[in-house]
C-alpha cells in the first residue's frame, strides 16, 4: 500500500468518526427517552405522584416519581415558557409542598443564554460539510494530500515510463510512411536551428488518424523515444469534469507545462472526447466540453507563442472533430495509420514474435497472407493466443496449427464443443454453411474458402471461413454483387434441401441488404437512377444535426431507391437459386462431410468439388 493509499484512508477513518460523535452527540441532545408530555405532567401533580423536581437548565423539567411512568421514575419535560409553567402548577406545587408529599423542588436560576450549546451543532455541522467537501475534490483529484487540492485545475499528465523510453521506430512495424512524415517532427525537435535558419516552420500540431488498434499511440511513443524530449501524455477525456471551467484550466496548465520543458511533445490520446464539432447539441445552455475545446484552440494557435512544444493527438473519429482544430496553424497534417498490408503484417508478426519458441514448420508470410483486415493490435493477440494454445496442450513450440487455430478465435471466438445441438437444427447448419461454401466457390469475385464449420463459436452456429488471397483497397460492382449471392447462399440451401427456412440467415440477409443499398443510394451503381449519391454512405453522429436537416431527395425518390435495392437482392436470390441447383449433388455431399467431421478443410473441400471419391482426413488437434 502506497503513502498516498494509506493517507487517503486515515482521512476516511477520520471523517466517519468525527459523523459518528456529531450524530451521537445530537441524539443525545435532542434524545427523547424518557419524555413526556403536558398532560401526563400534570396528571402526576394531581395523582400526587411527584417526590421532587428540578429544572436543569431554563427548559428542560426533570421530575422524581413514587409510581413509576412508563419504566421509568425519572421522567423528563420540555418547558418552553417557565411563566405559563408557573402559572399553571405553583398552586398545586406550594399545596403539596405544605402537606410533604412534594419533598424538594427547585426552580431554574435566572435565564443566561449558553452559546456553547446554540453553536456547537452548527460548528459541527460546517466541520462535516467542510471534510466532505474536501474530500470530493480530492477524490476528484485522484489524490488526498493538501498540495492536490491546491492543483485542482492542474493536467493530469504522465511522462513516459522507462520501458516507453525505449521505445524506438525500429519497434513500429508496418507503417512505413507514417514513420518517414513523423521524423521530420524528431528532426526539428533534435535541431530547431536547422529548419529556423531556413524560414521552415514545423508544423504545430499532427493528428494520427486511424481504426482501433493500428498503433497511434506507439507511434507517439516512438517519436518522443526518437528525438528524446519531454514527453506529457493526457486522454482527451482528462479535460472535462464535472466542475465548469475545470477543463480550461487544465488546458492552460497543460500547455504552460510543456513551455517549461522546452522542447516537448504533448501527445492527447483520444482528442474527439474533447474536440468534437461545436453546435451540434440539442438546446442551449453552457457546455463544459465547447468551453475546454475553445481553450484547446487558443493555445495552439493563439497570441501566445508555443515554440519547441508539438502537439500529436489520436483519433479514430476524424469525421467528428470541429474544422477549426482541422485548420493549418493548428493540426497541420493529418496521417492515416491504416490497416497494414500484406508485408506489413509480416512485419508486425515478426516484431511480436521475437523471444517466443516458434516451430519449423510456421510460415509468418503465410500467416500474414490470410490474416487481411488485421490491425497491429490484431496480430499481436493472435501470436499470444498461439503461445496460449501451445502452452495448454504442453508444447515447448508454437506450431503453425496453432497460429490458425489462434487466429479463427481471434475472428470468431472460442469453440463450444461441450454444446448440445438437437439433431435437426445441426443438419440445417450443416446445409447453411455447405450452401455458403459452394456459393462462394462458383462465384468468380469471392475469395478461397479456407474452413467450413458447424461448431458454434460466440453468437454463431457455424461459419464458413474464406481468406482473401490480396488486399483490396476498392470494391468493384461485380465483386459486391458476387457478395450478396454468397450471403444468400445459406437460405437458399436451407430452402432448397430441407424445404424450410430458419432465422440463422437474418444477419446474411442485413448485410446483403446493406450492402445492395449502398450500391444503389451510395455508390451510384444503379442504371435506373443513374450515378447519383443520396446518402452520405456512413452514420450521422450527431442527433442535432440529423433533427434539424431532412433528407435530400424526394419521397418518389426514395420508393425507387427501395424498388432497386429489392431488384437486386432478389437477382442474386435467383441467381443463387441456380449456382446450388446445378450444384446439389456437391452441395449434399459438403453438408453430409460436415454432418459427420464438423469441420471441413480447404484440401477436402476442394476434393468434393473437383469430385474426387477419396477426401482428406481432418487432422486431429
Amino acid at each position: 500500500m502506497t503513502k498516498q493509499n494509506r493517507t487517503s484512508n486515515l482521512s476516511f477513518l477520520f471523517l466517519a468518526l468525527v459523523i459518528c460523535l456529531c450524530m451521537s452527540w445530537i441524539w443525545q441532545l435532542n434524545g427523547q427517552e424518557g419524555r413526556v408530555s403536558y398532560a401526563e405532567v400534570r396528571q402526576q401533580f394531581e395523582q400526587e405522584n411527584v417526590e421532587s423536581f428540578r429544572f436543569t437548565d431554563q427548559h428542560t423539567l426533570e421530575l422524581d416519581l413514587y409510581r413509576e411512568l412508563s419504566g421509568s421514575k425519572t421522567v423528563r419535560y420540555q418547558v418552553y415558557d417557565f411563566d405559563v409553567f408557573y402559572r399553571d402548577f405553583h398552586e398545586l406545587i406550594e399545596a403539596q409542598d405544605a402537606k410533604g408529599i412534594i419533598k424538594d423542588y427547585d426552580y431554574p436560576p435566572p435565564e443566561t443564554t449558553n452559546w456553547l450549546e446554540i453553536l456547537l451543532p452548527w460548528i459541527l455541522m460546517a466541520v462535516v460539510l467542510g471534510l466532505m467537501w474536501y474530500f470530493l475534490i480530492a477524490r476528484a483529484q485522484g489524490g488526498m494530500g493538501p498540495d492536490r487540492m491546491a492543483k485542482f485545475g492542474a493536467a493530469r499528465t504522465r511522462g513516459l515510463s522507462e520501458k516507453d523510453k525505449k521505445v524506438t521506430f525500429d519497434d513500429v512495424a508496418g507503417a512505413d510512411e507514417e514513420k518517414e512524415e513523423l521524423q521530420e517532427i524528431v528532426e526539428f525537435l533534435k535541431d530547431p536551428k536547422r529548419f529556423m535558419t531556413l524560414g521552415a516552420r514545423i508544423p504545430k500540431g499532427v493528428l494520427l488518424v486511424g481504426p482501433p488498434g493500428t498503433g497511434k499511440t506507439l507511434l507517439a511513443k516512438a517519436v518522443a523515444g526518437e528525438a528524446g524530449v519531454g514527453f506529457l501524455s493526457i486522454s482527451g477525456s482528462d479535460f472535462v469534469e464535472l466542475y465548469v471551467g475545470v477543463g480550461a484550466s487544465r488546458v492552460r496548465d497543460l500547455f504552460e507545462q510543456a513551455k517549461k520543458t522546452s522542447p516537448a511533445i504533448v501527445f492527447i490520446d483520444e482528442i474527439d472526447a474533447v474536440g468534437r464539432q461545436r453546435g451540434t447539441g440539442l438546446g442551449g445552455g453552457h457546455d463544459e466540453r465547447e468551453q475546454t475545446l475553445n481553450q484547446l484552440l487558443v493555445e495552439m494557435d493563439g497570441f501566445a507563442a508555443n515554440e519547441g512544444v508539438v502537439v500529436l493527438a489520436a483519433t479514430n473519429r476524424a469525421d467528428v472533430l470541429d474544422p477549426a482544430l482541422l485548420r493549418p496553424g493548428r493540426f497541420d497534417r493529418q496521417i492515416y495509420v491504416g490497416l497494414p498490408d500484406i508485408r506489413g503484417r509480416e512485419e508486425i508478426l515478426k516484431v511480436h514474435a521475437k523471444g517466443k519458441p516458434l516451430a519449423e514448420d510456421v510460415d509468418l508470410r503465410k500467416l500474414a497472407q490470410g490474416t487481411a483486415g488485421f490491425t497491429g493490435a490484431d496480430l499481436e493477440n493472435l501470436i499470444n493466443e498461439g503461445a496460449l494454445l501451445a502452452a495448454r496442450k504442453g508444447r515447448k513450440f508454437i506450431t503453425m496449427g496453432d497460429l490458425k487455430e489462434a487466429e479463427i478465435k481471434v475472428i470468431a471466438g472460442p469453440e463450444k464443443k461441450s454444446r448440445v445441438i438437437p439433431p435437426h437444427e445441426r443438419e440445417l447448419t450443416a446445409y447453411h454453411e455447405a450452401g455458403h461454401a459452394v456459393v462462394m466457390h462458383a462465384l468468380p469475385n469471392q475469395d478461397p474458402v479456407s474452413q467450413i464449420t458447424i461448431v458454434p463459436r460466440g453468437q454463431a452456429g457455424g461459419m464458413t471461413i474464406s481468406l482473401p488471397e490480396e488486399d483490396r483497397s476498392y470494391l468493384s460492382k461485380k465483386y459486391m454483387e458476387d457478395e450478396i449471392v454468397a450471403l444468400l447462399g445459406g437460405r437458399v440451401a436451407e430452402q432448397l434441401c430441407l424445404g424450410d427456412i430458419s432465422t440463422g440467415a437474418s444477419n446474411d440477409i442485413q448485410r446483403a441488404t446493406s450492402i445492395a443499398r449502398k450500391m444503389v443510394a451510395s455508390y451510384g451503381m444503379s442504371e435506373k437512377l443513374g450515378t447519383v449519391s443520396f446518402e452520405s454512405g456512413h452514420d450521422e453522429v450527431f442527433i442535432g444535426r440529423t433533427m434539424s436537416q431532412g433528407r435530400s431527395y424526394s419521397e418518389a425518390v426514395a420508393a425507387q431507391i427501395d424498388e432497386e435495392v429489392r431488384r437486386v437482392v432478389d437477382e442474386a436470390y435467383r441467381r443463387c437459386e441456380e449456382l446450388l441447383t446445378e450444384r446439389r449433388e456437391k452441395l449434399n455431399a459438403v453438408a453430409s462431410y460436415l454432418l459427420e467431421h464438423e469441420t471441413m478443410e480447404r484440401e477436402a473441400f476442394l476434393s468434393v468439388m473437383e469430385g474426387h471419391k477419396e477426401l482428406p482426413q481432418t487432422p486431429e488437434a
